[in-house]
C-alpha cells in the first residue's frame, strides 16, 4: 500500500509532512470530526459534496471496500460503475499519500493457522491465562526488546503499565532478561507475582523431566513494583536500576505494550534522560490524552494552523481500517448498527433534545433486531420512556440509508490514518526537538504489525510494528514509526 516510510525522510521533510496533515484535516475535519450517531440529526450526508452523493450513493459495503477504501479481495478487478469526481478521488490518493506506510490485508498470523487459539511459537507455558492476541503481541514486542537490548547493550528493561505481567515474563523467564515491572493498580501486581509463581514451578518441573537432574542456571523472575507513573513529571523508580549499574551507569531499556493515552507520553519524557538508552513503544488510546499536555508535544506542530486535534478526531485514529474493510468485504450483520444508533439519536433528540449523545449500554444482538425494536430497547437504555410514540414512517425511510451511513463512516475511517500519523510524527518531531534525533529501527521485512521486526509489518496486529495503538484482533494501526528508538 503507498504511504510514507518515517525513516526515508529528512528533520525537514517530516516537518513539512506534518504542516501538510494539519491542512489536509482542516479542510475535511466536517467529515472526520462527526458523529456517525448524529447522521440523521444532523444531515451529515447533506454536507457531502453532490457529486460525492452521487458516487457513493447505493454502493454496498463490499464496493465501499474495494472503491472507496482500495481494499478489494484477492484477484478481484476494481471496476467502477460511473465516473468519479476529480475532489473525490484526489482526497483517497491524498489519504494514502500522506499517511505512514499500513499493511495492506488484514491476515491472521502463520502462528495461528494449526490452531487460532495458540501460537505455534510460543511454548505452551507462557501461552497459559494469554489469549490469543496477547500471546501474539507479548512474543513480538518481547523479541524485539530481545534484539534492541542486545543492540544497545542495555543492562535492564523496565516494562511501564505490566499490568498482570505477561510481556515481562515472557521477557525475563523466556528471553533471559533483566526486566523490572511497574504497573499502577495493586491488584494487578499482586495477580502478576502469583503467575510468576505458577510459571517458575511449571519450567522448573519441565527442566527436571527433560535434563533428568542435569543442574540448569537459575531464573530471574520479573521484579513489580506498584507505582503509578504521572505523565507530567519524571519517576524516579521507573529509572532506578535493580542493582548496583556496572561501570559506565545503567543502561535502560524502556517498553510499555498498550501504553494507553498519557502513558504513552511519559516514556516518551523519559527517553531523554540519560540512563535510558532505548525504547520501544506500542500506544493506545489516543482519545485519552490529555489535550494539552498529551497532544501536541513539538513545538513545530503545536505551531501549525489547524493541528489541534477534537476528542473525536483522536478516537477515530484508534480504528483499524484494515479490519474495517474486511467488515465491508464480509458484509457483516453489526454494520446495520451504525444505521440502528444513528436512528435512535434521532428519537432521543425528539423526545428529549438537551439529552445529546448519551451512552447506550450494548444491546445484545443489536442487528437481529427489528428497527423500531432497537430503538426502544435503546431509549430505555438511557433513561427515557420506551413506549414513547414513534414514527414508523420515518424509521422506515432511515433504514432505507442503511448503505449512506456505512459509506459517511468509511470515508471518516478513510482519513483517520491521517490522524495517526501526524500524532506519531508529532512524538517524533518532539523527541528530535529534545536533541535525541531518534529514527525508528528494527522495520520488518515479513512481520506482523506495530514493531517493524521478524514477522510483522507495520499495520497490524499480525503484520507490523510501529509505535503507535493497536487495535482488534490481530490488528495494530502502526505505520512506519518511531515506535523504537535508541541513543
Amino acid at each position: 500500500m503507498p504511504g510514507v516510510s518515517v525513516r526515508g525522510l529528512s528533520y525537514e521533510e517530516r516537518r513539512q509532512l506534518a504542516a501538510n496533515l494539519t491542512r489536509v484535516l482542516s479542510l475535511y475535519r466536517s467529515i472526520v470530526d462527526a458523529y456517525i450517531i448524529e447522521f440523521f440529526t444532523d444531515n451529515l450526508w447533506g454536507t457531502l459534496p453532490c457529486s460525492w452523493q452521487e458516487a457513493l450513493d447505493g454502493l454496498n459495503p463490499p464496493q465501499l471496500a474495494t472503491l472507496l477504501l482500495e481494499m478489494p479481495r484477492e484477484g478481484e478487478v476494481v471496476r467502477y460503475r460511473s465516473v468519479w469526481p476529480l475532489t473525490l478521488l484526489a482526497l483517497k490518493s491524498t489519504a494514502r499519500a500522506l499517511a505512514f506506510t499500513r499493511t495492506p490485508r488484514f491476515q491472521t498470523p502463520s502462528e495461528f493457522l494449526e490452531n487460532p487459539s495458540q501460537s505455534s511459537r510460543l511454548t505452551a507455558p507462557f501461552r497459559k491465562h494469554v489469549r490469543p492476541k496477547k500471546q501474539h503481541e507479548i512474543r513480538r514486542l518481547g523479541e524485539l526488546v530481545k534484539k534492541l537490548s542486545d543492540v544497545t547493550g542495555c543492562t535492564q528493561v523496565v516494562d511501564v503499565g505490566s499490568g498482570q505481567g505477561h510481556l515481562s515474563r515472557f521477557m525475563s523467564l523466556g528471553l533471559g532478561l533483566k526486566v523490572k515491572s511497574i504497573e499502577g493498580d495493586q491488584r494487578l501486581v499482586g495477580r502478576a507475582r502469583r503467575l510468576d509463581q505458577e510459571l517458575l514451578q511449571t519450567l522448573e518441573k519441565e527442566d527436571k523431566r527433560k535434563l533428568q537432574g542435569v543442574p540448569t542456571a537459575p531464573r530471574c523472575s520479573p521484579h513489580h513494583v506498584a507505582r503509578w507513573v504521572d505523565p507530567t513529571a519524571l519517576c524516579d523508580e521507573l529509572l532506578l536500576p535493580l542493582e548496583n549499574a556496572p561501570r559506565g551507569g545503567a543502561r535502560l531499556l524502556l517498553t510499555g505494550l498498550h501504553a494507553c493515552g498519557d502513558l504513552s507520553v511519559a516514556l516518551l519524557r523519559h527517553f531523554s534522560c540519560p540512563e535510558v538508552a532505548a525504547l520501544a513503544l506500542v500506544g493506545c488510546c489516543y482519545m485519552k490524552l490529555s489535550d494539552p499536555g498529551g497532544y501536541p508535544l513539538s513545538q513545530w506542530v503545536a505551531a501549525l494552523p489547524g493541528s489541534e486535534l477534537s476528542y473525536r478526531l483522536r478516537e477515530g485514529a484508534c480504528h483499524a481500517l484494515e479490519e474495517y474493510a474486511e467488515r465491508l468485504q464480509d458484509t457483516a450483520p453489526g454494520l446495520r448498527t451504525h444505521c440502528y444508533r444513528a436512528a435512535l439519536e434521532a428519537a432521543i433528540r425528539r423526545a428529549q433534545p438537551e439529552l445529546r449523545r448519551p451512552g447506550v449500554q450494548g444491546i445484545p444482538r443489536a442487528h437481529e433486531a427489528k428497527i423500531e425494536q432497537y430503538v426502544r430497547r435503546g431509549l430505555q437504555r438511557v433513561g427515557l420512556d420506551p413506549q414513547l410514540p414513534l414514527d414508523a414512517a420515518a424509521l422506515c425511510a432511515q433504514q432505507a440509508q442503511e448503505n449512506r451511513v456505512v459509506a459517511f463512516f468509511s470515508l471518516a475511517l478513510l482519513l483517520a490514518p491521517l490522524v495517526e500519523t501526524l500524532i506519531l510524527l508529532d512524538r517524533l518531531l518532539y523527541l528530535q526537538e529534545q536533541g535525541e534525533g531518534p529514527g525508528p529501527r528494527g522495520t520488518p521485512t515479513s512481520v506482523p504489525t506495530d514493531c517493524h521486526c521478524g514477522d510483522c509489518q507495520a499495520t497490524s496486529f499480525s503484520h507490523q510494528w510501529d509505535g503507535s495503538g493497536m487495535r482488534g484482533l490481530f490488528s495494530w494501526p502502526l505505520a512506519c514509526i518511531p515506535g523504537v528508538h535508541f541513543k
